[in-house]
């Protein structure tokens, strides 16, 4: 009996260690561990308005439209901005800090990707998100979240896993290696749908970077938001062509979308993986820049 207990001891511990490993949490690990002091929890989600409607027990709300951007120059927020903001949610050194959202996770993804562009490498996504989270009845608040506040430090900014239009245009034109990945919807990638009805994520072009397979990101997740097995993923992938072996790149309209496909490349899969931020919005405005446009359409104007 007491070998079985010292089996069962050391498989808990095996398991436990892989949870401490791995790039995600899910919902059951995460509500085991809201009162731990040492687990920070942070929603960032496409309506950061919904926060005050309901959220995770402790979680602190960053908003995308103006926390994690610079508020002046499309990029991402200033590393004093930003550390300021994660201290007075009480985040320090050592903490585990998970992070979630709406929509499948895409803005919970890409604070992931701002993160750890500061050095924060080890933050975690819950698998799901929000929308898994509510779908099992687990609880959630209208309380305001207080905490002390934290002393955590950030490193200075890193681009190790941002790509620039010009990286994207030599390898659009063969003079760098790299396989880009449109992670957009089909439509979009074949220059049919420009942007959504009433959107602001507006390109004089439609259709996608020459050489860019398309691999949207809703093929990696399965009906609940979690993310397919690792095997799937891979297959996904290198059923295009990608297979890790040359860095990739990912690209959708504004940057969210693929942060989510990055986190599945670089995090999951272990590719080397850089997320081009400024996407189709920045691509699709650019003079002279290299397209491919199976539709011929283009943006008329209002």
């Amino acid at each position: 009996m007491r070998a079985l207990h010292v089996a069962l001891a050391g498989l808990l511990s095996l398991v436990a260690s892989a949870l401490q490993a791995s790039p995600l949490v899910d919902t059951a690990w995460l509500e085991a561990h809201l009162h731990d002091d040492k687990v920070k929890i942070l929603e960032v989600s496409v309506v950061p308005e919904q926060f005050d409607f309901g959220h995770i027990p402790g979680a602190h709300n960053l908003d995308w439209h103006t926390d994690l951007v610079d508020p002046l120059r499309r990029d991402i927020a200033s590393r004093d901005a930003l550390q300021a903001l994660l201290r007075k949610a009480g985040i320090s050194q050592g903490d585990t800090l998970v992070l979630y959202g709406d929509n499948h996770n895409w803005f919970a993804a890409w604070g992931i990707w701002v993160l750890d562009a500061y050095g924060l490498d080890a933050v975690k996504l819950l698998d799901g998100g929000r929308v898994k989270w509510e779908a099992e009845g687990r609880p959630l608040t209208r309380a305001p979240s207080t905490a002390k506040p934290g002393n955590l430090t950030l490193a200075p900014l890193s681009e190790r896993h941002r790509a620039r239009l010009a990286d994207v245009v030599a390898i659009a034109e063969e003079k760098a290696p790299g396989k880009l990945v449109d992670i957009r919807s089909e439509a979009e990638y074949l220059g049919q749908v420009i942007a959504p009805p009433g959107s602001t994520e507006l390109s004089m072009r439609a259709g996608h970077v020459p050489g860019a397979v398309n691999v949207p990101w809703s093929q990696l997740v399965n009906a609940d938001g979690t993310f397919k097995p690792v095997d799937e993923l891979r297959r996904i992938y290198q059923a295009v062509g990608v297979d890790g072996s040359t860095p990739v790149v990912t690209y959708c309209r504004i940057g969210e979308r693929s942060s989510h496909s990055w986190f599945a490349l670089a995090k999951l899969l272990g590719y080397p993986t850089l997320n081009y931020d400024g996407s189709w919005t920045e691509y699709g405005n650019a003079v002279g820049v290299p397209i491919d446009n199976p539709s011929g359409q283009v943006w008329r104007g209002l």
